[in-house]
């Protein structure tokens, strides 16, 4: 069981590290503490699991873990082993208010940005054989703007024990933001051209798809972080009203979204009538909904929009809602498989 189950393990498990990461980083921000503890003392167990089950994968079956890195549609799911590193770093910043596990972990997360992503993106472009654009493309893909997003608010918070680096972390932080916008602007644009231009089926409509409002969600509130630490820098009080807009124009990108990507979902279960069962590609659906209260909070805060503070609470609710309901679909496939020679149903490797 346990070698099937590493064999076929999804890349993108770190999604449920970066879901119940931010969520318990909402429930702090909205005076919940001891939730937010309780999901923060979680996510060190989530992060420890999956990390282990990955490395034992590498190890086990390293060409099986390189075909899933260098292949269009697995390959992205790699990318949330940054994000969930960074998510937990700021986790044990805001929460656990521990810096040095918080560096460890933003060591790991830059490493793998700097490994990961670019080891894909040259893989995807040197390949002979490739995919045409209704397959080849998803989501998921956004997860490596999520993953710098995830970078730039994790030293953004660091700086003030970052000592004499101050200066070039704060620096770091910027171009990692800058980064993360970069590569939304030009992915979306190809899944926005996917889904007008090309059929798409229930089966193809995945949860990932919510990252497309999930990576400017992040990409807000990585902005709204930098600008309440702009005091910390010269370089970002030089830029506030540029980081203002900014942020502001991601937000209500954000927003944008939401209901389009709801359609798509009641279209999908309702009236298509796919079934609506436990996969780990949900915890790319939670993570935008956490982050969306997260970043909405932080948005208000940052540039003075107090008329967004009452909305919180409830958006906070439906993302807990979300993320029981996933956790719980988890669960149930463990003890339901238990003793079956797989672990819970991954997505199939595409051909």
């Amino acid at each position: 069981m346990v070698q099937a189950g590493l064999r076929e393990l999804f890349p993108g498990y770190f999604a449920l590290v970066m879901a119940t990461g931010i969520i318990s980083l909402a429930c702090g921000m909205l005076g919940l503490p001891i939730l937010a503890q309780a999901l923060f003392r979680l996510n060190i167990v989530n992060y420890a699991v999956i990390a282990t089950l990955m490395l034992a994968r590498l190890i086990g079956y390293p060409r099986l873990m390189l075909a899933d890195l260098t292949d269009h549609a697995r390959g992205p799911g790699f990318f949330t082993s940054i994000a969930g590193s960074c998510v937990l770093g700021t986790q044990f910043v805001v929460i656990g208010h521990e810096s040095s596990v918080a560096w460890i972990l933003w060591g790991v997360g830059v490493t793998l940005s700097f490994t990961v992503i670019y080891a894909f993106f040259a893989a995807v472009t040197l390949r002979g054989v490739k995919p045409d654009l209704e397959t080849g493309i998803n989501g998921a893909w956004l997860i490596a703007t999520v993953g710098s997003q995830s970078i730039a608010i994790l030293s953004t918070l660091l700086l003030p024990t970052a000592g004499a680096y101050k200066a070039a972390l704060v620096t770091f932080a910027l171009i990692m933001y800058l980064m993360g916008c970069m590569t939304y602007l030009t992915i979306i644009p190809l899944i926005l051209y996917r889904f007008t231009f090309f059929r798409l089926t229930p089966a193809e409509l995945t949860p990932p798809y919510w990252i497309n409002m999930g990576a400017v969600a992040i990409t807000t509130l990585a902005g709204a972080t930098l600008i309440m630490n702009a005091g910390l820098s010269p370089l970002l009080t030089a830029i506030l009203p540029f980081l203002k807009g900014l942020t502001l124009y991601f937000w209500a990108t954000a927003t944008w979204w939401i209901p389009l990507l709801l359609i798509l979902g009641v279209w999908r279960h309702l009236y298509r009538h796919f079934p609506l069962r436990y996969s780990p590609q949900y915890w790319g659906m939670v993570f935008p909904l956490g982050m969306y209260t997260a970043c909405t909070i932080r948005l208000s805060q940052a540039v003075d929009l107090p008329l967004l503070a009452p909305v919180t609470p409830y958006l906070l609710a439906i993302a807990l809602f979300a993320w029981s309901l996933t956790f719980a679909g988890l669960i149930h496939e463990l003890v339901r498989d238990f003793g079956r020679p797989r672990l819970p149903e991954s997505p199939a490797r595409p051909h």
